[in-house]
Order: structure tokens, then C-alpha cells, then sequence
């Protein structure tokens, strides 16, 4: 069975990485391959959870915050999150009939 995943520690979760081009899988690569898949992708809400409590976080701080160049520091760290937010639901919208075109 070959690892068909890599840790992405921006996303904070594995995402598809074929190891080997544009192999093709055979019917049971291909069906350990959605359920890994299907694994990663039901944790995709907790992490997007955990992120947007850290992002609530950072609004209390900016909102107690009167340091201007702090608050952008913090603006701009609340952005990044937002943006892995929105990769992590791109990432669990993805259609696997997509994926395996790709692969």
C-alpha cells in the first residue's frame, strides 16, 4: 500500500500527494485511497472549529488592543487564519472524482 498523503502543517492535515505522477491505482488502491480520504476529510470541521476559536481569540485581543502597529500585526494574523479556513473548506468540497483525474 503506498502513502498517498502529505501533512500539510499550514492546513493541519494530510491532503493528496501522488508519489508517483500520473500512475494509475487499481481498484483496491483506489478504494484505500477514498477511504483514507474520507478519514481526513471528516476531521476537516474540527480543524476549521479549532481555528475559528483562535481567530475569536485574536478579535478580543485586537479589540483591547491600542498599539496601532500591534493591531495590524494581529489584523494580519487573523487573515491568515481566515485564509486556511477557506483552503480547509476548499479541501472538503473537493470532489474525489476530481482528485483521481488529477492523479
Amino acid at each position: 500500500m503506498r502513502n498517498n498523503f502529505m501533512y500539510d502543517s499550514r492546513l493541519g492535515i494530510s491532503i493528496p500527494d501522488p508519489p508517483y505522477g500520473e500512475d494509475t491505482y487499481t481498484g483496491e488502491e483506489w478504494e484505500d485511497f477514498v477511504l483514507q480520504w474520507e478519514g481526513i476529510k471528516g476531521t476537516i470541521p474540527d480543524r476549521i472549529k479549532e481555528i475559528e476559536t483562535i481567530i475569536h481569540t485574536k478579535q478580543n485581543q485586537l479589540s483591547q488592543e491600542s498599539n496601532f502597529e500591534l493591531s495590524c500585526h494581529i489584523n494580519s494574523e487573523i487573515a491568515d487564519f481566515a485564509s486556511i479556513i477557506n483552503d480547509l473548506w476548499l479541501w472538503y468540497r473537493k470532489d474525489i472524482k476530481a482528485i483521481k483525474l488529477h492523479l
